[in-house]
């Protein structure tokens, strides 16, 4: 997962989990704010009472007698105010806030009450004892209107945070992905990096994107050295190679020469041919690294097969090996080598005959992709390769199973020539294998248009 996908992700898990706790924690605080509201509101109400009392005295209330106790209760009976006398010389009630159920009208309501003591005044009123009440019904409306409120804010909220946090994270990122598809995406050889800075503000993008740059370099500067080392000792070990093999042939011209002696300077010819093979090939892998062949033909990977295969056909049937060829579509590859092509499906072939079984069968298929590309596929029946060495096959010099006895001669530089030649035309070549079925080697290759764009020669 990209390094954005997971920011994001943890955005939107750690915003999640906090509307959850919201949740869990709005409700309460909710209700005590609802409770507080509801007690500012009743103390209001209170200074009211009492200037109105002040005001217009107790006959704004009563009714009747003086005595009477009084109520009154609004029209929906969310709100209601009571006048109770106190006994001359009694002890005046403490202000409290209580909840109790009244009796309205036939109904039970319960009520969050204010109760407090009005003293007597001179002018003879008596002490009264005042409830004014407000529906709990009020205060749960209120408190269900504020939990929505909050939550339908806290939510809201959450969303703007991880669109916005993504945004921030696309943006401050932005260089890192820049390095990585720019710089990195595509680059089958050093040469193909692009020493271009990246434009970025941010001092850990910019030390990495120089650490890169100056490391890339030194690769460039080691695979160069390494070429051109291959380079010159393929070139000096072919002339005293064929030097040595000219000896040996005007050697075994002498009539006089031992029959033992001869048969020993045959063997030093296998080994020396094995050698001279060794070298060629390695100048082959390094003349092709260093692009010193063209690649300006337009090859048919069906007459290459069937080349090939026509090659190879004696081998083949040495060995009662069966071969079948599907190859469809437009299966011509444009700003191509032919003879690279050829040592290309060349090595394939020959490496499933001779790791094949007695009696066994090869498959070449081939198909356009859907992206405008084209897959080749070689597939045999032999014994397959455990999953653990896969990784290595393409590894110059090493071979599996190579003291197995009757296991076919070589020094494992078949696949590595294939696979350099594969990068030379911009393919891939991997390989699929399962240990008693067999093996496949597919080569992917790009599209035309991408290879005509890469091929354009910098202006």
């Amino acid at each position: 997962m990209r390094l954005e996908a997971k920011l994001a992700l943890f955005n939107a898990l750690s915003k999640l989990l906090l509307v959850l706790l919201g949740a869990l924690v709005i409700p309460p605080i909710v209700q005590r704010v609802a409770v507080a509201h509801t007690d500012l509101y009743l103390r209001a109400k209170k200074q009211q009472v009492l200037a109105l009392i002040a005001r217009d005295g107790l006959q704004a209330f009563e009714r009747g007698e003086r005595a009477e106790t009084y109520a009154d209760y609004n029209i929906f009976k969310q709100e209601y105010i009571t006048l109770t006398p106190l006994a001359a010389g009694k002890a005046l009630p403490p202000e409290h806030i209580f909840e109790e159920p009244r009796q309205v009208d036939q109904q039970v309501e319960d009520f969050r009450i204010l109760s407090f003591a009005r003293p007597a005044q001179a002018a003879g009123q008596p002490a009264f004892r005042v409830e004014i009440g407000s529906s709990l019904e009020t205060v749960e409306l209120l408190t269900g209107t504020l939990r929505n409120l909050a939550l339908w804010v806290l939510v809201a909220a959450s969303l703007l945070t991880v669109f916005s946090d993504a945004a921030f994270a696309h943006y401050l990122l932005e260089p890192l992905r820049e390095l990585t598809v720019r710089k990195l995406r595509g680059i089958r050889q050093p040469s193909d990096f692009q020493f271009e800075p990246i434009d970025t503000d941010t001092t850990d993008f910019r030390r990495l994107d120089d650490r890169l740059n100056s490391l890339m370099r030194q690769v460039q500067s080691a695979f160069a050295k390494e070429r051109e080392f291959m380079s010159n000792v393929s070139h000096e070990l072919l002339t005293p190679a064929s030097i040595l093999q000219s000896r040996f042939e005007n050697m075994l011209q002498d009539p006089t020469l031992p029959e033992q002696h001869a048969q020993q300077i045959v063997e030093s010819q296998r080994t020396l041919y094995r050698l001279r093979n060794t070298v060629r090939t390695l100048l082959l892998i390094a003349n092709i690294e260093n692009e010193q062949y063209l690649r300006n033909e337009s090859v048919r990977l069906s007459t290459a097969v069937a080349e090939v295969a026509e090659e190879l056909d004696d081998r083949r049937q040495q060995r009662d090996i069966t071969l079948e060829v599907d190859i469809a579509g437009d299966d011509t590859r444009p700003l191509a080598n032919a003879s690279l092509l050829h040592t290309l499906v060349r090595n394939l072939l020959s490496n499933a005959i001779k790791y094949n079984r007695e009696g066994g069968s090869i498959r070449v298929l081939g198909r356009p992709l859907s992206t405008g590309g084209y897959t080749l596929r070689v597939e045999d029946s032999g014994p397959g390769i455990a999953p653990e060495n896969i990784p290595y096959l393409f590894d110059r010099f090493r071979r599996f199973n190579s003291n197995a006895p009757g296991s076919p001669e070589g020094y494992g530089l078949g696949l590595p020539i294939a696979q350099t030649i594969a990068g030379f035309h911009g393919a891939t070549l991997r390989a699929e294998s399962e240990v008693g079925r067999g093996t496949a080697f597919i080569l992917d290759f790009q599209p035309a248009t991408k290879l005509l764009v890469g091929f354009m020669p910098a202006s």
